[in-house]
């Protein structure tokens, strides 16, 4: 008899336990970037070095609306907070030479001069889950706008036989969430937003 179908957990009577979903698994994923360090410089690199990566958060601020006896709260801005990669440095120094290309575009530590505008040292991430066949994608995250907030350059330890790691911190300005070949996850016809006026 089969038992597979019962591993769910029980919802009512009609719908009944039904199975377990096929989880999306953390190793299997796929970081690149356009745009990353110098014009003609090899970001695949880059994506072959991943070690890990967070995933985007968004957080709104919270308004309080104080009333008679009570506090209400309304919705203000977004952000999306800063995301964290880890990378492998290796010994041609690729990794080091492509984190310094854009360390440089957004600071000239040599000449001590700056960009114009943020399109000249901005650069876009795509975070991947696989599906564990080959290179076909189970969603995309899209990250706009990114820039370092913040590169560790990690450190050296005669206990240990790790690989030396570079650590960056991206900031970026906005995030789009697709599945396979851009289906959506994030809703992108227009949302109707009217009726109540009320907060809550």
């Amino acid at each position: 008899m089969a038992t597979l179908n019962k591993f769910g957990v029980p919802i009512d009577g009609a719908t009944g336990r039904g199975g377990i979903l096929q989880p999306k698994l953390k190793y299997r994923f796929r970081v690149r970037f356009t745009g990353f360090g110098n014009l003609g410089a090899n970001p695949v690199d880059l994506t072959q070095q991943v070690m890990n990566i967070t995933r985007p958060k968004v957080t709104h601020e919270e308004v309080p609306v104080h009333v008679y006896n009570s506090v209400a709260y309304m919705m203000g801005k977004h952000t999306w907070e800063p995301i964290t990669l880890t990378l492998r440095d290796d010994i041609n120094n690729s990794i080091s030479r492509l984190t310094g290309q854009q360390v440089q575009k957004q600071m000239n530590h040599f000449e001590q001069t700056g960009p114009i505008s943020g399109g000249q040292y901005k650069f876009t991430t795509k975070v991947e889950i696989l599906d564990g066949t080959n290179d076909a994608e189970l969603e995309q995250w899209n990250l706009e706008g990114c820039f370092l907030q913040n590169v560790d350059y990690s450190d050296g330890d005669y206990a240990v036989s790790e690989p030396v790691q570079v650590i960056m911190t991206m900031r970026y300005d906005n995030a789009t969430h697709f599945g396979p070949g851009g289906g959506e996850i994030f809703p992108q016809f227009p949302l109707t937003f009217g009726g109540s006026t009320g907060i809550s």
